[in-house]
Order: structure tokens, then sequence, then C-alpha cells
């Protein structure tokens, strides 16, 4: 299996956390909470939303944020939306394996994708750029129950914010199926990625301790 990430892309994940492309569409500002900007596009084609999310996260150094990102082991203990989430290689490939706890009556979601992490030099500046991308392979049959969302993508760059902690941009695209009520959708948006940054930077922090 080729990876499906081109220089190209890693390029344009860094270009954007030096210069917001938010021009030429119809991006809106969502909502703005703790150093954190999160907007979104309509796909008028699909009726969902594309994220972008920009800010800056205090006392978390890009490389121990990229770490924790990275560290799916880590995360079962401190993203409590996890039901389980794990790594297999597939024909020379690292796939993850990941399932989403969703607030009853609705059934859970889960995602196979390909990740792929580079830490590079732009300019003189340091970015860690995390691509991931949903796939799809016998490997991993649907589970009875679990609904599999075929259509996921995210790109994360980090870098220094020039003191302790980390300039961040991160886009987040996928189709969760199924009838999902316009304020779950809404909610997630405003409250679950800011407070998905707020437990990372926590988990960050318990990091350098854990056992």
């Amino acid at each position: 299996m080729a990876s499906c990430f081109s220089e190209e892309k890693f390029q344009e994940v860094c270009a954007e956390l030096q210069q917001p492309a938010l021009a030429g569409a119809d991006w809106q500002l969502l909502v703005e909470t703790s150093g954190v900007s999160i907007y979104r596009l309509l796909d008028q084609q699909s009726g969902l939303y594309e994220y972008k999310v920009f800010g800056t996260l205090k006392d978390c150094s890009p490389v121990l944020l990229a770490d924790v990102y990275m560290d799916l082991e880590y995360r079962k203990q401190w993203d409590r939306y996890v039901k389980d989430i794990y790594e297999k290689e597939c024909n020379g490939e690292t796939v993850t394996y990941w399932e989403v706890k969703y607030p009853f009556p609705m059934a859970n979601r889960d995602y196979v994708y390909i990740r792929q992490r580079r830490d590079l030099e732009v300019e003189g500046r340091k970015i860690h750029v995390v691509l991931a991308q949903s796939t799809s392979l016998p490997q991993f049959p649907e589970k009875p129950g679990v609904i599999r969302v075929n259509q996921y993508k995210q790109s994360l760059a980090i870098e220094s914010d020039g003191q302790a902690g980390s300039r961040v941009f991160m886009y987040h695209f996928d189709n969760p199926c199924g009838q999902i009520p316009s304020w779950l959708i809404n909610w997630a948006a405003k409250n679950g990625v800011p407070n998905f940054l707020k437990d990372i930077v926590k988990a960050c922090q318990n990091y350098l301790n854990k056992t």
C-alpha cells in the first residue's frame, strides 16, 4: 500500500499554520475561546462541514504535543470518548483503528485510517505535521452495532509559539453517517474541539510523569 500523502500536502499544511487560508470560500467563524478560533465551511453537496482550527496552546511544547497526539495507548487514558484505539501493520503500512463513544441512544462510530508524522524544517522554523486519512481494508471488518466512518481527513501542524507553548493549525472533516442531531454537531464543534484541546494540554502536563 503506497502512502497517500504527498510532499505537497505536508507543505500545504505548514503554509496554513503560517497564513490561514480562509479567503475565496465561505469559511465562517464558529467560535473563539481560550486562544483558539474555529472556522467551518459547508460542503453543499454533502451538507456536512469542514473545520479549521487555529490557536495557541500554552505550556505545552511542540515536541511534547506531537508525541502525546501520536501516543494512542496513552490516549485511552485521557480521551473520554475513546472506546478503543490501536495500530496494526497491514501490507507494510501502519493502520489505525479507532472507535468513538457516542451518547445514548446513538450507535458508536469507528474509523480505519492511515496517518503519518513528519518533523520538518521550513525557513528555519521546526514544524511537526501529522496527516490522517480514512482507508478500507478487509483486516478491519465492520462491527455489529457500530457505524463505520468511511470519509475522514485530518491535518495537524504544530510549531513553537516563541515561548513555552505551541501554535497549532488543525483541519478536520468526517462524515459520521446516520442521523446525527444538529444540536450534537454544533455542540461537538463549539465545545468538543475546545474541550479536546484542553484535555490534550492536561495530558501533556501529565505525560512526563506517566508510568
